[in-house]
């Protein structure tokens, strides 16, 4: 009798034995999956790489529009362009020479501007160019006209001599010359004017990347900052002491 008491009080103390694996986790751990769980749901809450992407390009578009008008309402590629204008309208040595100086003048404010306007740097550099080649060119007009006088002296000799043939074939090569010069001034406003729309888009393009520039360095500073944050936490609740699983049950045993 007693020995069955005794065997049966050992199996209803020896019974919890299975059991404990069945008991639930231990706060610590609970804390660790929690703070995985919540890691997880994070990563999952950010934007992929297609989003990433199309938002790129929505803020490169809104900048490309905001980076079309220069941020000064001067426009240095104009200052070029009237100098050619005043070339092109001379007709006397002394025209000449104020077209000259106007272009002169006019490089003398663009150097004291680029050093004021870095944004506008190319922009300015480029009027400057084209500034140097209309005084380069008034030079050759210059001599142009001078050659042109003294053909026109040489054709009213022969006219006053009755060298009718020769004074015609003198006229159609002033004429021819003339044309010619025409021509060719027509081709510097339009040279000036494409060189101005060049370096304006170049301009904006320079701004365009360094703004990009700027925002990927505080992406990555930020995404580095994300990622050091998150392994700090991990590394915390990874070192925190775990409660043993069969400590509630030390004072059965």
């Amino acid at each position: 009798m007693s020995g069955m008491s005794i065997s049966g009080v050992g199996g209803a103390v020896g019974y919890p034995g299975p059991a404990a694996a069945r008991q639930p986790a231990s706060p610590a751990n609970e804390e660790q999956q929690a703070l995985v769980d919540a890691l997880r749901e994070e990563q999952e809450d950010q934007p992929d790489l297609a989003e990433m992407m199309k938002e790129a390009r929505e803020k490169a578009a809104e900048r490309e529009e905001m980076f079309k008008l220069p941020k000064n309402s001067r426009r240095y590629g104009d200052t070029a362009i009237i100098a050619y204008s005043k070339l092109a309208r001379a007709r006397s040595l002394g025209e000449v020479d104020a077209a000259s100086g106007y272009a002169r003048r006019q490089i003398a404010q663009l150097r004291a501007a680029k050093r004021s306007d870095s944004d506008n740097a190319g922009r300015i550099q480029a009027a400057i160019n084209q500034l140097q080649k209309a005084v380069n060119r008034a030079g050759r007009k210059k001599r142009e006209i001078s050659q042109e006088k003294l053909t026109a002296k040489r054709h009213a000799r022969l006219e006053k001599e009755k060298r009718t043939r020769e004074a015609k074939r003198l006229r159609h090569q002033l004429k021819c010359r003339q044309t010619q010069r025409m021509i060719r001034e027509s081709g510097y406003l339009r040279e000036a004017e494409i060189s101005d729309r060049l370096a304006s888009h170049l301009t904006a393009t320079q701004m365009e990347l360094r703004q990009q520039a700027q925002d990927l360095t505080a992406s990555a500073a930020a995404s580095m900052e994300s990622v050091v944050q998150q392994y700090s936490a991990v590394t915390a609740a990874a070192s925190a002491p775990a409660v043993p699983a069969d400590a509630g049950f030390s004072g059965l045993a």
